[in-house]
């Protein structure tokens, strides 16, 4: 009879140890699903934003010192060529990215499959005709061989322009993404020269002209709305875009950075920087 009372305290006793084990484990892991880590894009305490070198990075800049003030940390990653800031974003090194206009996207979206999307307006940067030899785009000779990015957007962007400046016809309905093969008339027979978009300014000398984006133009110490001898209208439909992946658009963090981005400040700064070169898009 003792022994059978000794036995039974003995299991009753393991078991409740055995319990309050097992209870504090479960404790632990509640805690755990709890945690303290914040939801969204912001888990690791920070947005990481891809951007293209040039006004893209400093406004960027200018819009992460307002954002501190907000309590949201923004961590600048700055690229050289456009289609690894995409590429970035899709494989998760990114949260967003700054530096291309919806055309673009679309493109690289149907070229890659990418699932990104845009989720706001930033600025316009008017693309520009840019020479070296002549002052006038009216006095480009013959047969001048005429720079443009290879990118099918931008390329399609600068052949608008050129057509815009006389230098050559499209054929009808091309759309916003023309290629050289749409070019209808040619009188002066200009070649056509298609290059990276980062490399342009770096070929100038190379050139008879060039239309060059914005942000590679600045970069390489050139004033658009005084260096160029054409550009875009200030009403350009050429809007730069915040893109984001498509499972996180609705991010409070990317409304908050989108906020910070479109506000008086960051419009004063842009409008004081580029006088006219760059212009808020929203």
């Amino acid at each position: 009879m003792k022994k059978w009372l000794v036995s039974s305290l003995f299991v009753l006793l393991i078991a409740a140890l055995a319990a309050c084990g097992g209870g504090g484990k479960e404790e632990a892991g509640d805690k755990g699903d709890k945690g303290e880590k914040a939801e969204g894009l912001l888990a690791d305490g920070k947005l990481t934003v891809g951007v293209s070198a040039g006004e893209h990075e400093e406004i960027m800049e200018q819009v992460k010192k307002l954002a501190a003030k907000e309590g949201l940390e923004i961590d600048i990653k700055t690229f050289s060529d456009y289609p690894m800031v995409n590429e970035a974003l899709a494989q998760g090194d990114l949260d967003l990215n700054v530096f291309q206009h919806e055309p673009y996207l679309n493109q690289q979206k149907k070229d890659r499959n990418y699932d990104i999307v845009k989720v706001g307006n930033t600025i316009t940067t008017p693309m520009g005709v840019y020479s070296n030899k002549v002052k006038d785009i009216n006095k480009l000779p013959k047969g001048a061989k005429l720079g443009l990015p290879n990118d099918p957007t931008n390329g399609g962007r600068s052949l608008l322009l050129f057509e815009k400046a006389g230098l050559i016809k499209l054929k009808e309905n091309v759309g916003e993404t023309p290629s050289v093969k749409d070019i209808a008339e040619n009188k002066n027979d200009y070649e056509f020269v298609e290059l990276e978009a980062a490399q342009i300014p770096r070929q100038l000398d190379d050139l008879d002209a060039a239309a060059i984006n914005s942000n590679y133009a600045i970069e390489a110490g050139l004033i658009p709305t005084k260096d160029s001898i054409f550009i875009e209208d200030k009403d350009s439909p050429w809007v730069n875009i915040v893109a984001a992946r498509t499972e996180n658009k609705d991010d409070p963090a990317i409304k908050k950075l989108l906020d910070v981005y479109q506000t008086d400040e960051i419009k004063q700064f842009i409008d004081e920087t580029y006088k006219g070169s760059v212009i808020p898009g929203w």
